[in-house]
């Protein structure tokens, strides 16, 4: 019998991990997905301004209020209770913690004032505000 032909009955001894590259790829391209999907945010029209600044810093928390006045934390709708919790929350774990409010340039100011209340109730200083910079 030649050397390169094996017996039913014997074990090979080498390992295939094509099937195992599969998977690690599959869950790979889910995982970039999924992330970059959380990280959209709601729509809004924000304000402009004559100059903006970069408000990215990490662990942010983004707080938007859409045009009919409902209000997002990170995606997830939420009323003034539920959001003055989870900011509570969220302080505890962190006491730095950055918040951005991007609100619709057609939201009343009464909701904007409510959200800038909370926090201030929560004693968030690191708050920044959302606007596009005005061209031409």
């Amino acid at each position: 019998m030649s050397e390169g032909v094996k017996e039913e009955n014997q074990l090979y001894d080498e390992i295939n991990i094509t099937p195992m590259l599969d998977l690690a790829y599959v869950l790979l391209v889910i995982f970039i997905i999924m992330t970059t999907a959380s990280v959209q945010g709601v729509k809004v029209e924000t304000p402009t301004t004559q100059s903006t600044a970069p408000l990215a810093k990490p662990q942010m928390r983004a707080i938007t209020i859409t045009s009919d006045g409902t209000i997002y934390l990170d995606a997830y709708p939420v009323d003034m209770t539920t959001l003055e919790q989870r900011l509570a929350e969220m302080k505890s774990g962190n006491p730095e913690l950055p918040i951005v409010l991007k609100a619709d340039a057609s939201t009343h100011f009464d909701k904007v004032s409510e959200v800038l209340g909370i926090c201030k109730k929560l004693d968030i200083t690191e708050v920044g505000l959302v606007t596009k910079k005005q061209t031409g």
